[in-house]
């Protein structure tokens, strides 16, 4: 583990919270995630389930939590069930968590293994009425991967069909979105690292080097400050590659005279960073990428002071996108005799800002959470307005993570975002 114990005192609240939205005889069930395959015998590096994790802080693959906090018997209230160690697992695989170490990390008393699982939801579902079963439902992503989670309900269903059904992941939806301070510190320690990542890179790059070097600096950072690595695959986009948002290929040179997108952010602790900066290659901005640079730096020092009490992201979004066309016309893109006449449906800016402003993040990048859900308190998002030029070859994005407050609380204020600055610490190269 590369970070500090995280005090079983929040997953034990979490769980508390999950729990008192749960009907009175029900049980829920949640997994792990799989050991995904990456090639041959090799499998990608795991990575916990977000919504495991947020209520038990366990990392190790295969484990499973159950909740049954209706039930009159407390030793089923909680349990969690963990792969049972021998010593020729732990010849290939290293050390497995044992009951008490798996106790200390959760706070949960009643600690099983994987083989005791079928025999106890056989004992307790006489007495329930409903499954609550998870599922990652986010709505832009589709993935032909079945989960852990989804074998599980048809598993259940199967054996169990006459039982009722629900859905666990509006409530982990509405929960999450709502950071304990333990959860805030620890976000505003991945955002730190991030910027000690991207002071490396304003050191670093020079014309002539490709992205995938300019990655490299932001994972060294990373590892070496005690993060996972990239809390997503990071875009590194030079020149008119930064109009490709979700460029990942990073394969390109770095020209003199281009734009650097960079969009970047440590996991620390399962919970990520959300960066974006744009950079000269070369040190020195032209005029007219200040010109837009401005434009865009102006559009996010209003958009950051929409993050209060009350707002949604649509809402934001809204408004944002007003003040994007309002600096494309001072820009020369568009003419206030088109934006008369434009279809509003299609309107004309989205040609130049065509994704939204915001969005959660916290366990995942992209959190869940709804773009009415109005802004409360202990909410972390993104604010990333961004002007794209594919005809200049100029794709603009600035990013901070923001906390949501009468006052809101930007967690990378002190990342480099204005021009002078960038250009003087891009002067002193090693």
């Amino acid at each position: 583990m590369r970070y500090q114990t995280i005090h079983n005192d929040l997953f034990k609240r979490n769980r508390k919270k999950l729990s008192d939205r749960l009907e009175g005889k029900s049980i829920a069930i949640l997994n792990a995630n799989d050991e995904m395959p990456r090639n041959g015998d090799q499998y990608h590096r795991f990575r916990q389930n977000s919504d495991l994790f947020y209520l038990t802080g366990i990392e190790q693959e295969k484990s499973i939590l159950l909740l049954a906090p209706g039930f009159p018997e407390k030793q089923y209230h909680e349990i969690l069930f963990i792969r049972k160690s021998n010593r020729e697992l732990e010849t290939w695989e290293g050390h497995k968590l044992t009951a008490e170490e798996a106790r200390k990390i959760s706070g949960i008393k009643t600690i099983l293994y994987l083989e005791d699982f079928d025999q106890i939801v056989q004992n307790l579902q006489a007495g329930c009425n409903t499954f609550y079963l998870n599922a990652n439902e986010y709505p832009k992503f589709i993935t032909d991967v079945e989960s852990r989670d989804s074998r599980m309900t048809m598993y259940l269903k199967e054996k169990y069909p006459l039982h009722e059904y629900a859905r666990l992941a509006p409530v982990l939806w509405d929960l999450r979105c709502i950071k304990e301070s333990e959860e805030l510190a620890l976000i505003e320690t991945a955002c730190n690292i991030t910027e000690t990542a991207f002071l490396k890179v304003l050191n670093y790059l020079q014309a002539g080097m490709y992205e995938y070097e300019v990655e490299a600096q932001l994972n060294y950072e990373f590892t070496r400050r005690g993060s996972s690595g990239p809390a997503y695959a990071p875009i590194v986009a030079s020149g008119k590659n930064a109009c490709t948002l979700h460029y990942v290929s990073n394969d390109m040179k770095c020209k003199d005279g281009d734009l650097l997108l960079l969009d970047f952010g440590a996991e620390y602790a399962n919970y990520s960073a959300d960066c974006s900066r744009t950079i000269p290659v070369n040190g020195k901005f032209t005029s007219r990428q200040r010109e837009c640079y401005e434009a865009v730096l102006r559009v996010f020092k209003k958009a950051k002071k929409l993050f209060v009490p009350g707002n949604t992201i649509r809402l934001v979004n809204k408004q944002v996108s007003k003040l994007i066309e309002d600096e494309l016309i001072v820009l020369g893109l568009i003419c206030k005799e088109d934006i008369e006449n434009q279809d509003a449906n299609h309107p004309l800016y989205m040609k130049y800002f065509m994704h939204g402003t915001s969005h959660f993040m916290g366990l995942d990048v992209h959190d869940p959470g709804d773009k009415d859900k109005p802004f409360e308190k202990g909410m972390v998002l993104t604010c990333e307005p961004g002007i794209y030029i594919k005809e200049e070859g100029i794709g603009i994005r600035i990013e901070n993570d923001i906390l949501v407050d009468e006052m809101p609380k930007d967690f990378m204020e002190n990342i480099p975002l204005e021009i002078e600055e960038i250009e003087n610490l891009m002067k002193r190269k090693y």
